[in-house]
């Protein structure tokens, strides 16, 4: 009898409602173990990539990728570039066929421009593409520090990671910020001493004047120039 009590009532539940993929394009960044975030942008075809441009109201997703599927660009699963030989499909898509830990090496070494196709808060299937161009902007202004790897400019917020590069004026990278005489600013007061994202972690800490290059899609930060005098 009990067990005819428990096949009427599950009989009697109303089935849930199918759930819908659904598909969007962006930069992927890692966001802890198995799970990245992406901002949706809407993609254009340009031949063999896309064309990128910022979507009026989209707001960052945060998906599990444990078990989706992943397409690379590249001809092995862990090559971190192309080395000049592509593999794409007829819609310009990676069409090598990887796993999520290949995925997140690949997020290990910056964002990375996708096609995600999603339910719910799950990644169904991940696949790379190649955008039409590098797309940067430059800007100068008041940098500050929002957490050990982003900083704010204005109300846009950048992440850099070991690609930074970081130009200064002072004569070692060490050296504090605009401490010393500028022994290597141009003519414009920008810094020319190259160095790393190490040095800008360290010597960084509040809100202060730079020339700032980054990705307005990604929101990567890219490069800064220590600004000496009123350049």
């Amino acid at each position: 009898m009990h067990s005819l009590l428990i096949a009427a009532l599950v009989a009697a539940a109303p089935l849930s409602p199918s759930t819908t993929a659904t598909t969007v394009y962006g930069y992927a960044w890692a966001d802890g173990a198995g799970t990245l975030r992406v901002t949706p942008l809407t993609a254009t075809r340009d031949g063999k990539k896309y064309k990128l441009a910022a979507k009026k109201g989209a707001k960052e997703l945060k998906l599990a990728y444990g078990s989706a599927g992943f397409r690379r660009l590249t001809v092995a699963c862990g090559l971190k570039e192309t080395e000049g030989r592509l593999a794409q499909d007829a819609d310009g898509l990676g069409k090598t066929r990887c796993t999520p830990k290949d995925l997140a090496f690949t997020l290990q070494l910056g964002p990375n421009p996708v096609k995600i196709v999603y339910s719910g808060k799950k990644a169904i299937r991940v696949s790379e593409f190649q955008p039409a161009k590098w797309y940067t902007q430059t800007a100068k202004g008041v940098i500050k520090r929002v957490d050990a790897d982003t900083v704010a400019h204005g109300t846009r917020h950048l992440t850099y990671n070991w690609h930074l590069t970081f130009n200064r004026v002072t004569a070692k990278c060490g050296d504090g910020w605009l401490t010393g005489r500028p022994v290597n600013a141009d003519d414009d007061g920008l810094g020319t001493k190259g160095c790393t994202n190490k040095d800008f972690s360290k010597v960084f800490k509040g809100g202060n004047l730079a020339v700032v290059h980054y990705n307005p899609f990604s929101n990567e930060l890219l490069s800064v120039w220590e600004v000496f005098g009123d350049a």
